[in-house]
């Protein structure tokens, strides 16, 4: 059993003596009914028996409900005994609670050995509840305060029990209390006595309730949480207004409020504010929030007292204790700020000492440092008031100069403290290895791309400190928020001073974190495969990508560092992004062909994927060139002259796609070609039907090929349905045939001549150019499977004329396509220059060279230009030939001639180049490499006299020699 003595309550239990020496002694039963009025010789006696704990008429010591009931007794008919009643009833309340706690620890009940003392228990709350409802003024404070001090004091006495919760345990620690009818006695009388003072003065209810909370803090929280619940409004308002009091009374300095320990010392009750406040929170943080910001508001009203002006520094000082109250008010105040209240704000500081003026400003740093929720308001709420966007502001919204003069000083400081925050917690101590968090930056993570956007607008001194927050970010939260935020700068700028800040954030991480860009570009290719970036984005962030590897004059070293460290890992990531170059979105599949222009080839690379790329770049850049789009032909061009750079089978897979591309009867009309098919198979007919003539032939029996002969039926349509579809003219200008040609033949020259041609992409080229024998005969393979998919390249040797008997058909279909296909010829002229290249196209030779002979033949008209093609092509094929070392110069100078001759006279001249050929086959082993100029030659006095085919020559000239005997020279052998 506990006993509780208060030594101002000595004169209480003297004067009971006085009165008890005063009166007679009345003869009294065991059973004292204490609800009746007593006389005074009754009184006395009861005052005797209280005092000595002795039965007067007995001499029997009394039990514990007996004195109780003494106490009782006195307690209603003798007012000067108050004290003394009350303290002894603590130790009739303490025995019952400590009964009650042995019931609980033991294994069975033994209610029936100890005195049971419900009844005790009632009589009391009994009585002094008549007295608070009869005279609540004088009663109240008294009884409430000696109730909630007993409460108090049980709770901390038997906080060590076996059967009592821990004080964290506030639910279950309720619910032990409230089950025990003394404690739950004791919290029915401070609810009626609180009750009862609300409307008339609560303030000494709740002063009790605070000085309790001082003293018996956390095993006394469960009656906080229960009252608090019960009358929160009340209490919130009460608890407040008494923390602001005793904050005033005891003189707070910015000391106290940077120290929280300091002012648990100085200031006794304000860790019981923030302790009740904290419990109410969870149920009642609106009704919290609004006392506080009515407190706030009401603070900076023209007429202020010492209450009022120490309002903000005990808020400031509960946001200091309580990260809870900070956040519950934090968003709500931000809102409230408006620019009359910074105003009011700002002339409530100005009569401040400038010392306490700067120790406010740092603890609203420290207090923005620990904010955990709201940052990313709070920062731009400070940026838009220290720095607004707009340089106007529209009236009623003007801000104090010196307020804007705060609002930067606080984000200077901020920043400053963030940063010693960020890198003193990237050391941790031996005495600390788990670095503390720092609230602010926790909830920042959430606004990375928000932060970039706000960076990317380079306003003034906004961007400065928001691109600084960026790399505090960035280093807090290594490597997420470093990756996310170079993505973002990457992805959202549009300029080169945008741009320039991403490079500027890498040179501040690049010391401190190794992997950053590879990650990041990591990153990249991980948002495009998820489809989680738009194209819009895509397309900027290509562009970026792009601008930093073709940068050539960085500002700084950080900046360099970047541009080749973007441009390796770029060139890992080939074929990811080479897929891209099919894109549906035309500005996507340039931009890639942009970055990969400028990206360094890979050293090695898996033949599939160059494939992938390769076919994708070929589709490109003829896309490009349907589209007419220059930047995309260029971007392509130098994408495909950089995969031909990795190896020679790059470089041959690179022409084949380039030859069969531009040989596709879709794009044939991009170089003057026609778009009618080249095959009955391929013909649309009416009905969408496709007939192929090989099973009609089959069906009817009426078409046979007659092998050794020169008959052949040939499909021209079915009757019923018409001709075949009519031939479709070109809709390309001549310029404009012209220029794609010079695209497509320039880009193949420089795939196949690497480093030893440099002319730009689109210009004209010289006429000796220097042609890999091995990419010149790859083109010339293409070239005879494209045109002539039925012929081997082991038909080199030249048959004889007869022989064309057999093949008329298939010449007939290379003559068709070189007619369709005009850019044939300048095909045939760049397989020329890659001696002894020219050789494998010798079936196509032939049949060119035969349907020319058989045209000529047969031509009626006088001269060669009423035939303007087959003249340009029988030009052409001589001078390829020529070119290719085919034949002799002599020979290959004939065609010079050709318009000036009849028809007949051109056969003849063909004649000789065909028997030629018959007896000096094209063959490459007759060509021998010179070393010196780094080409192949052919000595052409090996293969014979060559008179004989010359005097056909020398006939035509001998009778011609009115229009060609100044060219006669250039026929000499």
């Amino acid at each position: 059993m506990y006993t509780f003595l208060y030594k101002e309550h000595w004169w209480s239990l003297s004067s009971v003596s006085m009165v008890a020496r005063s009166m007679a002694r009345v003869p009294n039963n065991n059973v004292r009914p204490t609800h009746f009025r007593w006389g005074p010789q009754e009184l006395g006696q009861e005052i005797k028996a209280f005092l000595s704990g002795v039965d007067p008429a007995l001499g029997t010591k009394l039990t514990i409900k007996e004195h109780a009931r003494s106490a009782i007794v006195l307690l209603r008919n003798l007012p000067p005994a108050r004290s003394a009643v009350l303290e002894h009833l603590c130790n009739v309340f303490d025995e019952y609670v400590g009964n009650y706690l042995v019931e609980l620890e033991s294994d069975m009940g033994h209610r029936h050995t100890m005195p049971n003392l419900d009844d005790v228990v009632q009589e009391v709350q009994n009585v002094l509840s008549d007295f608070v409802r009869m005279n609540p003024k004088a009663w109240a404070p008294v009884v409430s305060a000696w109730s909630i001090d007993l409460m108090g004091k049980l709770s901390s006495s038997y906080a060590g029990r076996h059967g009592v919760p821990h004080a964290s345990s506030l639910n279950e620690l309720l619910q032990l209390w409230m089950s025990c009818k003394a404690t739950r006695t004791l919290m029915d009388i401070y609810t009626q006595c609180l009750s009862s003072m609300i409307s008339s003065c609560p303030d000494a209810c709740v002063d009790a309730l605070l000085d309790t909370s001082v003293q018996h803090s956390p095993h006394f929280d469960w009656v906080v949480a229960h009252i608090g619940s019960s009358f929160p409004n009340t209490i919130i308002s009460r608890v407040l207004s008494c923390g602001l009091k005793d904050f005033c009374a005891h003189g707070a300095t910015t000391v106290d409020m940077l120290f929280p320990s300091a002012a648990d010392r100085r200031i006794p009750k304000i860790a019981s504010v923030v302790g009740i406040l904290g419990h109410l929170a969870p149920r009642h943080s609106e009704s919290i929030k609004q006392e506080l910001l009515k407190m706030f508001h009401n603070s900076l009203g023209p007429a202020r007292d010492q209450l009022q002006k120490a309002t903000v520094p005990f808020l400031l000082q509960l946001a200091v204790m309580s990260p809870m109250l900070l956040s519950t008010i934090s968003a709500e105040l931000v809102d409230s700020l408006k620019p009359a209240v910074l105003n009011q704000l700002h002339q409530h500081f100005t009569t401040l000492p400038r010392e306490d003026v700067e120790n406010m400003v740092s603890l609203m740093v420290h207090l923005i440092c620990q904010m955990a929720s709201g940052a990313y308001r709070i920062l731009q709420f400070l940026v838009n008031t220290a720095m607004p966007a707009s340089v106007i502001t529209p009236p009623g919204l003007a801000v104090h100069d010196a307020v804007r003069e705060a609002c930067d000083r606080i984000i200077q400081l901020l920043l400053l403290n963030l940063q010693k925050l960020v890198y003193n917690r990237s050391q941790p101590n031996l005495s600390d290895p788990a670095p503390r968090p720092v609230p602010f930056l926790d909830e920042l993570k959430g606004h990375i791309r928000d932060l970039c956007v706000e960076t990317l607008r380079l306003e003034r001194k906004r961007f400065l400190w928001q691109h600084q927050l960026l790399g505090l970010l960035s280093v807090y939260w290594s490597p997420s928020c470093a990756t996310d935020a170079l993505f973002y700068m990457l992805t959202l700028a549009k300029s080169q001073e945008e741009l320039s800040l991403a490079a500027q954030l890498y040179a501040v991480l690049m010391s401190s974190m190794k992997d950053l860009l590879p990650a990041t570009i990591k990153m990249c290719v991980c948002q495009i495969h998820a489809g989680t970036i738009s194209e819009q984005h895509m397309v900027q962030l290509f562009n970026n990508l792009a601008l930093i590897m073709q940068s050539e004059r960085q500002e700084h070293e950080g900046a360099a560092a970047m541009s080749s460290q973007v441009a390796t890992v770029v060139s890992s990531y080939l074929y990811d992004f080479g897929q891209l170059l099919l894109h549906s979105n035309t500005e996507v599949s340039e931009a890639a062909a942009l970055l990969l222009s400028v990206c360094p080839m890979p050293k090695a690379i898996l033949p599939a994927h160059l494939m992938v790329i390769v076919r994708a770049a070929v589709h490109l850049f003829f896309s490009a060139l349907h589209r007419k789009c220059e930047t995309a032909t260029s971007h392509t061009g130098k994408l495909l002259l950089r995969l031909c750079s990795i190896s020679s089978a790059s470089m041959k897979a690179i022409l084949q796609q380039l030859v069969e591309g531009a040989l596709h009867r879709g794009n044939n009309g991009l170089f003057g070609g026609s778009t009618e098919p080249w095959t009955a198979e391929e013909a649309s007919l009416e009905d969408s039907n496709k007939t192929s003539l090989l099973d009609i032939n089959q069906r009817f029996g009426t078409a046979v090929n007659f092998s050794g002969s020169i008959w052949a039926v040939f499909h021209a349509g079915i009757i019923g349905r018409g001709l075949k579809p009519p031939h479709v003219d070109n809709a390309l200008s001549y310029e404009e045939v012209v220029q794609n040609v010079q695209h497509f033949m320039s880009l193949l020259m420089r795939c196949c001549s690497g480093s030893k041609c440099q002319a730009d992409l689109g210009q004209p080229q010289p006429h000796m150019v220097v042609v890999n024998p091995e990419a010149a005969k790859t083109v010339a393979v293409v070239l005879v499977e494209n045109v002539c998919p039925d012929v081997t390249n082991s038909e080199l040797a030249w048959p004889p004329e007869e022989h064309t008997r057999n093949t008329v058909e298939r010449d007939i279909h290379i003559f068709k396509r070189f007619r369709e296909s005009p850019l044939l010829f300048e095909l045939m002229h760049f397989v020329a220059l890659g001696r002894p290249a020219l050789c494998y196209c010798s079936v196509l030779l032939r049949g060119l060279l035969a349907t020319l002979m058989g045209h000529w033949e047969g031509f009626r008209h006088n001269d060669t230009t009423s035939s303007p093609w087959h003249l340009q092509a029988s030009c052409a094929l001589v001078a390829c030939m020529g070119e290719g070392y085919l034949l002799p110069p002599v020979l290959s100078n004939m065609h010079e001639i050709f318009d000036r001759l009849t028809p007949f006279e051109v056969h003849l001249l063909l004649l000789s180049l065909w028997e030629y050929m018959k007896d000096n086959s094209p063959l490459p082993q007759k060509f021998t490499f010179h070393a010196e100029k780094g080409l192949f030659f052919r000595d052409f006095a090996r293969d014979g006299e060559i008179g004989k085919y010359v005097c056909p020559l020398h006939s035509v000239l001998h009778k011609n020699i009115d229009k060609l005997g100044l060219l006669s020279g250039r026929f000499q052998t």
